[in-house]
């Protein structure tokens, strides 16, 4: 077998329809489009995905409740447990050393609770601490100091 030999197998190729070339073709004045309406004019297929044919849209028809607030401070949060875990007596913490440590994954706003025992004197510079970690931080005799977020 040659080249020039090879062809495709039977069935395997189509011929193209060719639309609008006269009414002996079976495909010509409406070329397949049917009579009227949006499907039969040009630029069909370029409607969105959401649209219902000129009724109102079904997201514009449900109820909006709420509001997101743009000022809201997301925390990420750490444990005294983790503290107690991963940072040795006299150790300075603050969101850079959290990050570092892998307790945290920004470290843009961090605030500390007060979930599990502390027995290490630390130094814990945090952007908020629950009531319970800031009394259990200074009750081993370390130091709770609040930051801001220019100052990390």
């Amino acid at each position: 077998m040659r080249l020039h030999e090879l062809k495709p197998n039977e069935g395997a190729t189509h011929k193209k329809k060719r639309v609008g070339r006269g009414i002996g073709s079976g495909h010509g004045k409406t070329s397949t489009k049917g009579q009227k309406g949006q499907t039969s004019r040009s630029g069909d297929s370029k409607l969105p995905a959401r649209f219902e044919g000129g009724q109102t849209p079904f997201i514009m028809r449900i109820p909006k409740r709420g509001f997101k607030n743009p000022s809201k401070i997301e925390y990420e949060i750490v444990n005294l447990k983790a503290l107690e875990n991963k940072f040795n007596e006299n150790e300075e913490v603050n969101p850079q050393t959290l990050k570092e440590k892998g307790l945290v994954k920004k470290g843009e706003c961090v605030k500390i609770l007060g979930d599990g025992q502390l027995t290490k004197k630390l130094t814990v510079k945090a952007h908020a601490f629950s009531a319970s970690a800031e009394e259990k931080i200074k009750s081993v005799g370390g130091i709770a100091e609040k930051i801001t977020a220019e100052t990390t």
